[in-house]
């Protein structure tokens, strides 16, 4: 009799423990479909606080945005060509000083470098004898040119001596012009001053961008010997595809990066359109850079830019806010939070356009005001993963 009573028991028990179960199934399934009603296709997932911030989580809430729609190119920075200056000399030498490195700055007229050349005592000693024979020269054509005047000289005479004079006063003038190419003052040279190097200044404000001479190296007039850029007017030279040309005007709004140096993105705007086509079907268009950014930049990078032809303002959020599972897109909102808990649900959105690190929002169950999961790939993954609500 107590074995049949102890049997009982344990079929009362097991029978008691299965309707918990059963209760707790249709509690769950029960706030499952009701979310299911509110929300459209979604799960529930909870996380500890713990998790939430040993994970660095974060909440955000949408945002307005650009979504622009625009023309892709490619360019270069540069400047204009009076902002550059290729150095080179008149006339062959060898460099004797050579005192700037390259990223050195120098101002208008300061001293580059120096070239010696024997040739230069020889320009300056023919420029004092041609000075010389010139002022005996001027002096007999003027007593010529008198005596012609009063008849008694010949106009023969008088003819050579202006022929003789004008003849000479032209090789002066270019004896002269020569020296200060050279940079030598023909006024020293006259007071007996002769000098056997030329010396080059900088024709521009700027930097020395390159350097091609050392002290002793010969160089003659078709080599560079350095070259100077100034940038304060440093702007984007882009290349954009005869397909595009007719949607570009001036004014339009440039966003752009330098892929080889970082992910920083950089504006400017359209200042000129070019007026013909290459070879290549592509046009040159010339953009500003926002003002206060110019000096980040060296001539010669290497540029991705977008050029805005029309610009939209979205709800949006980050990328990083929306997951891609399968193909399709995921966001994690916040459905209630406690001092232990976080819990979300798990969103289905379609997804239309993405710039500049933000996802457009076209959801308009969504409010302004809801709070998304920065940060929750591996949840929605893992959710994913095991086909289970937590």
């Amino acid at each position: 009799m107590k074995r049949i009573k102890n049997i009982i028991t344990i079929l009362i028990a097991v029978l008691l423990l299965s309707c918990g179960k059963s209760e707790s199934r249709s509690e769950v399934i029960k706030e499952s479909s009701d979310n299911q009603n509110v929300t459209g296709n979604t799960d529930i997932i909870t996380i500890t606080k713990a998790q939430f911030e040993n994970e660095k989580m974060k909440l955000v809430s949408m945002q307005k945005e650009s979504f622009p729609t625009y023309i892709k190119t490619t360019g270069m920075i540069d400047v204009p060509p009076n902002s550059k200056a290729v150095i080179s000399a008149f006339t062959g030498g060898y460099i004797k000083n050579s005192p700037l490195l390259i990223g050195d700055k120098v101002k208008k007229g300061q001293l580059l470098v120096t070239i010696e050349n024997l040739d230069f005592v020889q320009l300056q000693q023919e420029y004092l004898e041609i000075s010389e024979q010139l002022t005996y020269l001027k002096t007999e054509y003027d007593r010529q040119k008198e005596l012609f005047a009063e008849k008694i000289s010949s106009k023969k005479s008088f003819l050579k001596a202006e022929s003789d004079y004008k003849k000479t006063n032209a090789m002066y003038h270019g004896l002269r012009k020569k020296l200060q190419m050279l940079n030598i003052n023909p006024a020293s040279v006259e007071k007996g001053n002769l000098t056997s190097v030329s010396t080059i200044y900088s024709p521009i404000d700027g930097s020395i961008t390159d350097v091609n001479v050392s002290t002793g190296a010969y160089v003659s007039p078709a080599d560079k010997i350095m070259e100077i850029v100034n940038t304060d007017h440093i702007h984007l030279e882009l290349r954009v595809f005869e397909k595009d040309v007719l949607k570009i005007k001036e004014e339009q709004k440039v966003i752009f990066r330098l892929p080889e140096s970082t992910d920083e993105i950089f504006g400017g705007h359209i200042h000129l359109i070019g007026k013909s086509i290459d070879e290549n079907r592509t046009i040159q268009v010339h953009a500003h850079i926002d003002h206060g950014i110019q000096h980040r930049f060296l001539v010669g990078m290497y540029v991705e830019a977008d050029i805005v032809i029309e610009d939209n303002l979205s709800r949006s959020l980050p990328e990083n806010a929306v997951v891609d599972v399968e193909d399709k897109n995921y966001v994690l909102l916040l459905k209630s939070k406690d001092n232990d808990h976080y819990t979300f649900i798990k969103k289905e959105l379609s997804i239309s356009n993405s710039y500049n690190g933000f996802t457009e929002i076209k959801d308009d169950l969504l409010k302004n005001d809801d709070q998304f999961l920065l940060g929750g790939f591996n949840l929605i993954n893992e959710e994913g993963a095991s086909g289970h609500s937590h």
